[in-house]
């Protein structure tokens, strides 16, 4: 009869275990499916809830795109005796006279040695007067004086030279083998070149961001992009300032992963799948392939195309991806990670339950516990 009792008392000891841990909750790493599902606009809730196929990919699938504008692509690369203010020049005049405006008498030549450039980027020079001289080569400067002096001395000829002179720099900072100002010599006029004159990215190629700061003006492409792409191997201007740097964007991924953290990107793109992979996929006995979750912003535009109405603003999206359908996994090959996303995976409903039950029979041994204590 006691034994029956035990019996009957260990039963009901489990029942109301279940019931308590089943009303108090158990630890886990984020919301189920359920409660996720609960925050749709359908169901009063701020997020608009979507199962990823071809047609959502087509319109979500967004990547940065970078590139330079047609203001630095358009800009021709510098001579290499491009005259700047500061430069020095040398000037030697001939005249067909013997009594020559600059020549000396008994003499065929005259030379001006140093003639600066001043910082307007002007030169004098006697009878020609002044003129510009920074951004025209010597032999351009060369034809100005001629025609200058010819209104005064018979077929007068006239050669320029570049003496000395800082030149045209620019500087290179970041992740690259040799930082600093370096100057744009003839085989260096372009990004490219100069990138290689700088060591190039001490990082890996793939996430290696270049900018380019001139003046007011910014542009920005991946490193990667200036081989594949020439047209975006710009010329460069004095002053220019290029920048390499590491690719900062990064997403989060939570929940039944390999890994629970913040991640970089390794690449200019990466997939829903990738993603998974590069936090070391998915828990074998905990997560549940039909429950992989991203968490978006979406910007106006997008968000309208996505759901098909008017709305306003940013909006909260939830992508759902169900590895389990027939090209589940191309789907989710085919989505595309954006900096900022949260990757969340659920976990099974059986790994729950198993949570349940190890709860349960952790405690129903305690009852066990107490009633062999109480029969001794």
């Amino acid at each position: 009869m006691l034994s029956l009792t035990l019996r009957l008392a260990k039963g009901a000891a489990l029942v109301v275990t279940l019931g308590l841990v089943a009303a108090c909750g158990l630890p886990r790493s984020g919301p189920n499916k359920a409660e996720i599902y609960a925050g749709s606009v359908l169901r009063d809730g701020d997020s608009f809830i979507l199962v990823v196929d071809d047609r959502v990919n087509a319109i979500a699938a967004v990547t940065p795109s970078l590139g330079f504008s047609q203001a630095f692509r358009n800009a021709a690369e510098l001579g290499a005796d491009t005259i700047r203010p500061g430069d020095t020049l040398g000037l030697t005049v001939w005249e067909n006279v013997d009594d020559g405006l600059l020549v000396p008498t008994g003499q065929n030549a005259t030379i001006l040695e140093e003639v600066q450039v001043d910082g307007s980027g002007f030169i004098f020079v006697p009878y020609a007067g002044r003129l510009r001289a920074a951004g025209n080569t010597p032999e351009a400067i060369r034809r100005v004086i001629s025609e200058r002096l010819a209104d005064q001395t018979p077929d007068p000829q006239v050669q320029v030279r570049r003496l000395a002179g800082d030149g045209a720099t620019v500087s290179v900072a970041g992740v690259v083998g040799a930082p600093g100002v370096l100057a744009i010599e003839r085989p260096t006029r372009t990004l490219a070149a100069m990138l290689a004159a700088a060591g190039g990215p001490t990082i890996d190629a793939a996430v290696a961001r270049v900018t380019v700061v001139r003046g007011d003006h910014r542009g920005s492409v991946w490193y990667e992009d200036l081989y594949k792409h020439p047209n975006q191997d710009i010329a460069l201007r004095d002053g220019d300032e290029i920048i390499v740097e590491q690719d900062n964007r990064y997403f989060t991924a939570l929940g039944a992963t390999g890994a629970q953290e913040r991640v970089q990107f390794f690449d200019q793109s990466i997939s829903a799948i990738e993603a998974i992979a590069q936090v070391g996929g998915l828990q074998t006995n905990a997560a549940d392939p039909t429950g992989v979750f991203i968490f978006r912003n979406e910007p106006e535009q997008i968000a309208e195309q996505l759901v098909g109405e008017d709305l306003v603003g940013t909006q909260r999206v939830v992508y759902v991806l169900d590895l389990t359908r027939p090209n589940g996994l191309f789907f989710a090959r085919d989505f595309a990670v954006r900096d900022g996303d949260t990757v969340y995976v659920t976990e099974a409903p059986f790994n729950q339950f198993n949570k349940v039950i190890a709860a349960a029979t952790g405690t129903l041994n305690s009852v066990n516990a107490l009633g062999a204590a109480a029969e001794n």
